[in-house]
C-alpha cells in the first residue's frame, strides 16, 4: 500500500517533471515536485497552522477552566470542546500534518534512492508516463544531487529552517494569564526549537545526498510563503 499509494505516484510525478525540465535537470524536477506536493497538501498544513494559532490564543481560557473543573473531568471535557468549537480548532490537525509530511518525505526518498536513480524503473511507470530521454543529476551542472557533504547547501537548510521556525513562533502573542514559571518554560522550549532544530536539519542534510537538502530548502521557503499568506488571510 505504501508503494502503491505514495511511492509510485511520487515517482511517476517526478519522472514526468524530469521529462519537461531543460536537459532533464534533477534539481529543477525536485523543486517542482516539492512545490506541487505542498500545493496538494496546502489545506492540511493550513488547518495545522490555524489549529496551532487557535491553541495559543485560547491557552489562557484553557488554564482557567482546568483550574475551575479540577475534580470534574466531564465538565472539563465539555468546556474544552466548547472552546475548540469557538476558536475553530481541531486538536488532531497538527498530528495529521506531521504524519503526512513524514510519509511524503519517506516516499520521496524511496522514489529517488531506492529505485536505482538515475536509471528509470519503467516497471513503476504508469502507461501515460514516458521515461525521459536525458537525465542529469547535476543541479545547473554545479551540484551533484546524489552525493553528500555539501557545506553550503547544509547551511542553506539550517538558515531556511531557522527563519521558518522563527516566523512560526512569532505567529501569535504569548498566552495571557500564565504563571511566570510556565512562561519561562515556554520561552526555553521555544529557544531550543529555534536553534536546535535548524542545527539538526543542517547536520542531517550534510550527511545525506544533496537531493534531500534541496527538498528541505524548497519546503522551508514554501512554508515561509504559506505562513505569510495565512497571516494576511487571518488579519483580514
Amino acid at each position: 500500500m505504501f508503494e502503491t499509494f505514495l511511492v509510485q505516484p511520487i515517482y511517476n510525478a517526478f519522472v514526468a517533471l524530469l521529462g519537461v525540465m531543460p536537459q532533464g535537470d534533477t534539481g529543477l524536477a525536485i523543486i517542482a515536485l516539492t512545490c506541487l506536493m505542498r500545493l496538494v497538501l496546502y489545506p492540511v498544513f493550513t488547518a495545522s497552522i490555524r489549529t496551532q494559532m487557535g491553541m495559543t490564543a485560547m491557552q489562557g481560557d484553557l488554564d482557567a477552566i482546568k483550574e475551575k473543573h479540577k475534580g470534574d473531568k466531564e465538565a472539563l471535557a465539555r468546556e474544552q470542546m466548547g472552546l475548540f468549537k469557538k476558536h475553530k480548532v481541531n486538536p488532531l490537525a497538527g498530528f495529521g500534518a506531521l504524519f503526512i509530511q513524514l510519509a511524503v518525505i519517506i516516499a520521496l526518498y524511496f522514489a529517488l534512492f531506492n529505485e536505482g536513480f538515475p536509471e528509470i524503473n519503467t516497471a513503476l511507470l504508469y502507461s501515460f508516463v514516458s521515461a525521459p530521454a536525458v537525465v542529469s543529476t547535476g543541479f545547473f551542472g554545479i551540484l551533484d544531487l546524489l552525493t553528500p557533504h555539501h557545506v553550503v547547501l547544509a547551511l542553506l537548510v539550517g538558515a531556511s529552517q531557522y527563519f521558518a521556525i522563527r516566523l512560526t513562533l512569532g505567529r501569535t502573542p504569548a498566552a495571557a494569564n500564565l504563571p511566570a514559571e510556565k512562561v519561562a518554560v515556554q520561552q526555553m522550549q521555544q529557544r531550543m526549537m529555534l536553534y536546535l532544530m535548524p542545527a539538526v536539519m543542517a547536520v542531517t542534510s550534510y550527511y545525506f545526498a544533496a537531493a534531500v537538502g534541496l527538498y528541505f530548502v524548497t519546503s522551508n521557503l514554501f512554508s515561509l510563503g504559506q505562513e505569510w499568506l495565512i497571516r494576511r488571510q487571518l488579519q483580514k
